[in-house]
Formats: structure tokens, sequence, C-alpha cells
């Protein structure tokens, strides 16, 4: 997927591929009923809801860019869940979004989550604001940067996207449906294929592997990626007989780990489980510069990875990973005598940052 809207500055990145897009964007955008006099004045708050990896943040994002310019200010926080996880995480969402909305390079001192609160509570209001809130997971996350309307001047708009619907009481929600079986397989071509339709000889086969991704696009992408690499239909098969012998809530995660297992050597497994592992939001630069000093092959990983669609680099040179994936990465840590990495990792950027 990827963005129609006409770019700015501020616009985001948001897929390679406009597969199924744009009507989805307008089905959000006219949940926030824009053009309705009745609403313009109003503060709204709606949910993009829906398992992971079906695109709640790719459609985020698309909407953030097709209508943020109508606003005095915009701030799209990613993964929320993930930073907060991280000490004081809370705490610096607070003061990127103080950031973003004054547009201020300065860090804005804030020392607690609640002092956070009533800085947000007293600054907001000055500003029709269009925010995200991206991957949120907890009510606290959630109060800590919009506990209320209130907090936002007349006719902001505030999205959020989660995977637990209940998280969000009653707003109005857009419930996130995976793709139809022409959307999947126009996604799938376009990763595996690098064209909209499979390659005749391999067209069951394409078909099939689309049925058992379910419409999920994260598995779609990741798949038809990992299979661009293969030209057998033997191997093809094989992939898909492994793949239909999984348990049915294990299936994005198999696909995952097929690529993963997939890659060429163990030293590109290590940098996907040191980015997994700390890396995640990092400078790419920086990225690089570690795991060269540790004797990876760093920009060659990097590349596979990319194609792989096991890590991202967003507008900000910055490396990231979908939620679903460095889950994945970071249970293999765990589970196996590499979770020395994690420490070995800490102790680096330690001494580099300090």
């Amino acid at each position: 997927m990827a963005s129609s809207s006409s770019s700015s500055s501020t616009d985001l990145f948001v897929a390679d591929h406009p597969v199924g897009l744009k009507s989805r964007v307008q089905e959000v955008i006219q949940l926030l009923n824009l053009n309705n006099q009745r609403y313009s004045e109003r503060t709204r708050v709606i949910g993009i809801c829906g398992m992971g990896g079906i695109g709640k943040t790719t459609i985020a994002k698309a909407v953030y860019n097709k209508i943020h310019h109508h606003f005095e200010a915009e701030s799209f926080l990613l993964n929320v869940r993930e930073v907060c996880e991280q000490d004081n995480g809370d705490v610096s969402l607070q003061q990127q979004l103080l950031s973003d909305i004054y547009k201020t390079i300065k860090i804005i001192k804030i020392d607690t989550v609640e002092s956070g609160q009533m800085i947000l509570q007293k600054m907001l209001p000055l500003k029709r604001i269009f925010l995200v809130l991206d991957d949120v997971s907890k009510l606290d996350h959630l109060n800590a940067l919009c506990e209320s309307p209130e907090w936002f001047g007349q006719g902001s708009i505030i999205i959020i996207t989660t995977r637990i619907t209940n998280l969000l009481g009653g707003l109005a929600l857009y419930e996130m449906k995976p793709m139809n079986i022409y959307e999947s397989l126009e996604l799938f071509s376009w990763y595996a294929f690098n064209q909209p339709n499979p390659v005749e000889d391999f067209a069951e086969l394409s078909r099939d592997f689309v049925t058992f991704s379910n419409g999920i696009p994260l598995a779609l992408e990741v798949i038809g990626s990992f299979l661009l690499t293969i030209t057998r239909k033997s191997e093809w098969e094989s992939v898909l007989e492994r793949l239909q012998h999984t348990p049915k809530d294990d299936k994005v995660s198999e696909i995952i780990r097929i690529s993963f297992d997939g890659l060429s050597d163990d030293d590109m497994k290590k940098i996907f489980l040191d980015i997994a592992s700390n890396l995640c939001g990092m400078d790419l630069d920086d990225v690089i510069k570690i795991l060269k000093d540790s004797g990876h092959s760093a920009q060659n990983g990097i590349k596979v990875l990319l194609q792989r669609r096991l890590v991202t680099v967003d507008s900000k040179n910055r490396i990231g990973m979908h939620g679903l994936v460095q889950a994945f990465g970071r249970e293999i840590i765990r589970q196996s005598s590499l979770s020395r990495v994690s420490k070995i990792w800490f102790f680096r950027l330690y001494l580099i940052y300090h």
C-alpha cells in the first residue's frame, strides 16, 4: 500500500503498494464526519481496531497524510505500546507530543507522567490538533496522552489504533477487515513476482498461499518476499506443506519463522535478533556502526532483512520492525542461548551513548 495524497514535508511513508487502501481510507474519513458542520467544532476520537498485522497503522498513516494539513498542528505517535515498555516511555511520548505540536527541537522538561498530564491539559487546548496514537494496549498509556477530549482544541481529531477493542469504551470504531481474495492475490503477487498478478506456472500455488494467509497484509508481504527468492515449484510446495500443518492461531508466526529460517547464514540471523532485542527505533547509521563493530556484515544483512520485510526504515532513517516480527525475534532470544545478545548490546549501547 502507498499513499495517494499530495505529499508534504510532514507526510508519512505508508507502504509500497496501494492495494485496497483507497476505499478503507474513505471509510475512516466518513466516520470522522469531516464535512458535517454539526461536528466541526467538536473534538472527535475514533478507534481503528483489528488483529496484529492487518494494516491498522497503514490505514492510520494514509488518513493522516490525507487530512493533517487541515489542522493547526499534528502528531503521529508510533508504537505507543513498545515505547511505553521502556523506562519513562510515557513521559518521552508526552515530550514528543508537545514537541510535535509546538514544533520545538528542545525537549520540554517533564518529570513524571502526572506532571506531563497537567502540562498537556494546559497546552493542547490552544490548538486544533490532529493526533494519532498508534498501537495502544493499556488504558494507563492512553490516559497519559489523551485522558479527555477536553484536553484538545475545538475541532481536534484523535485516532487510536489498537488490537484491544474494549480499551476504547464507547468510542466510534473502525474495525479492520481482512483483505478479500482479489486484494490478497494482488498484494502477494507484488512481493512474490514484482507484478500485480502471479506468474502463470505459479498461479494455483499462489492462490493456495493467499488462502492460507487469511487476508492479513503482513503475512502476504513476508511470505511473498520470501518466495521471491525461490524459483522451483517443488520448493514452493514444500513451504506450503509446512504452513498447512501449522495451527490456525500460529499462521503469521510460522510465516515469519520460515522467512527467518531461510536467511542464508547465522550472521544475518544474529543481526535480525540484535535489532529485535535492542536496536529498534535507532538511527540506521548508528545501527550499522554497532553491528560492524561487532564483526557483522551489517549493510548486506540489513539489505536482505529489508527485502524480506523483516525490518523497516522510516522517513527519519530509524530502523524498526512490525510488532509481531519483533515479538517473534524476542521469543527466539528468550528461548535460546542467544539471550546473551541482549546483554551484549545493552552494554555496547551504554558505552556509545554515555
